[in-house]
Parts: structure tokens; C-alpha cells; sequence
């Protein structure tokens, strides 16, 4: 029985899917600061350190949870998933977007690549959504709280996933199996078999890698914010992205008409590649 084609749906979350940063509903109000506080803190120790902006958030959380007496537990960062705001149509974009692929007779899968931190998304609203959320997440101590960080994800860091994806290992901590070599007809979802959506400069490398091997990756932008929508241009201009598109994920957006055109030229490129086999 021939396998149907999969189709993996790869996004960045804050920017992408929700119009903030995940840390900014529920975790720095509980902190007492404004989210311009905790940034310029963080950004701050980056910059006075020469650190990683990612770890330095990750640090700030821990230290700012421990003096204000917060235990920072996976149930606790589930419940300021909880509260994360998404944008118009994302809760609605999976249901919909699987049934168009199974009509066209194809898999969807969707995939998190975020800088973000995977034990709040997993308590979004959409965590049942994805098949595999890669993020940065804490090491937990045996009382359950987080006492140092476990996965930090940087812009570069995000391409690593896009291999595994493209192989189907699911582990974070995994570099001996995703630096092997396979045979292309082995990989389970190809390069051309990916869409990544992304916001700004944190998803450059993603957005290059996937396009230089005949993905698609899409800008999305918060229509609200003028800077947001030249930085998607920028993407585009540069050849980053192949189309950009309003935060809008309703099934009358252009966002749903770019990726439904996408997937049913997957599904005729696989189409005449098993036409193009004939002995």
C-alpha cells in the first residue's frame, strides 16, 4: 500500500502564533514587573555578560521567581500556558487544515521550533495540536522545581530540529542519530515537505535552510504593528521567506490560502515523482 505524503507544518510560537511573548501572560505579572521591565533586565545581563540572550531570559525567570517566592514547577508553567493569547483563527487552523490535507489525500503534522519555553506551551490551549513541541525547557530538581536551565534554543539552534523533524527523531538531547547519514528515500518528511512560519530574525536560519532545499517558509506579521509588517518585507525582499502574510489563521485568510496552495502542489509534485518511476 503506498504512503501517503506528509506534510509538516513547522512554527515559531511567540510573534507567530500568539502576538507576544509567552512570558508575558501570566509569569511577569506574577513577578510584579511590566514586560518592558523583565526585557531590558534580561537583555541587559545579556549584554553586560556577552551571554546568550536566550539563557539570560531563562536565568531572570529562575532569579526573579525565587525572590519573589515563586516555585516555578511544569504545573506552574502550564498554568501560564493557559493564559496565553493566540491569534484570530489558531485554534480553529489545525482542525481545518487536517481536513484539507486528508482530502487531498496527504498527512499534516504540525511541529513547534521555538525559543520559547516548552513547559508553557504545553500548556496552551493548542499543545495537543503538534506532534512534537522543540523548545527550550528547565532541568527539574526532586522536588520538582526548576533549578537550572535543561535546552536553551537560539536562532541556530532552531535548524537542528528541522533535521530531526526531517528524519523523525523527537528527542532534544539526540545529536549521534541526526548526524547520520540516510538515504533520501529513508527521510520521513523531505525539505520540500516543509512549511515553516516564522516572524523575525530568530527564524532567518530556519526560513534559509527550509527554502534552500525546496520548502516554503512564510512571514507572518501582527497586522496592529507597522514594524512587524516591514520586518516580514525585509524577509521577503531577502529572499528569507518565499511569502509573508497577516497573523490572521481563519479559514478565509490569505494565510489559509497560501498554505492550502502549497500543500496541493506537494501533493502533484509527489504525484508525477511516482509517474516519473515508470520502468
Amino acid at each position: 500500500m503506498r504512503r501517503k505524503p506528509i506534510i509538516a507544518l513547522i512554527y515559531d510560537f511567540d510573534g507567530t502564533l500568539s502576538p507576544g511573548n509567552m512570558q508575558e501572560f501570566g509569569f511577569i505579572q506574577a513577578i510584579h514587573q511590566t514586560p518592558e521591565e523583565f526585557w531590558t533586565k534580561s537583555d541587559g545581563i545579556a549584554r553586560g555578560q556577552d551571554a546568550s540572550n536566550i539563557l539570560a531570559y531563562m536565568k531572570l525567570m529562575f532569579d526573579e521567581a525565587r525572590k519573589n517566592g515563586i516555585h516555578l514547577t511544569r504545573s506552574d508553567f502550564h498554568r501560564y500556558g493557559a493564559d496565553v493569547k493566540l491569534f484570530d483563527g489558531v485554534r480553529d487552523w489545525f482542525r481545518n487544515i487536517n481536513e484539507y490535507g486528508a482530502a487531498r489525500g496527504v498527512k499534516i503534522e504540525h511541529y513547534i521550533n521555538s525559543s520559547g519555553l516548552k513547559e508553557i506551551i504545553e500548556g496552551s490551549p493548542i499543545a495537543r495540536e503538534f506532534k512534537h513541541i522543540f523548545a527550550g525547557s528547565f532541568i527539574y530538581d526532586e522536588n520538582g522545581e526548576a533549578e537550572w536551565p535543561g535546552i536553551a534554543v537560539d536562532f541556530t539552534a532552531k535548524t537542528q530540529f528541522l533535521f530531526k523533524i526531517q528524519k523523525g527523531i523527537f528527542s532534544s538531547r539526540d545529536a549521534r542519530r541526526v548526524n547520520e547519514s540516510m538515504a533520501d528515500e529513508n527521510k520521513r518528511i523531505p525539505f520540500s515537505n516543509m512549511i515553516y512560519f516564522g516572524d523575525g530574525e530568530t527564524d532567518v536560519p530556519s526560513m534559509k535552510v527550509v527554502n534552500m532545499f525546496g520548502g516554503n517558509a512564510i512571514a507572518v506579521f501582527n497586522p496592529a504593528i507597522p514594524a512587524k509588517r516591514a520586518a516580514a518585507q525585509k524577509l521577503l525582499r531577502q529572499g528569507r521567506a518565499n511569502f509573508i502574510t497577516p497573523a490572521n489563521y481563519s479559514r478565509d485568510s490569505r494565510t489559509f490560502r497560501i498554505v492550502t496552495t502549497i500543500i496541493d502542489k506537494i501533493k502533484v509534485e509527489n504525484e508525477l515523482k511516482l509517474l516519473s518511476r515508470y520502468k
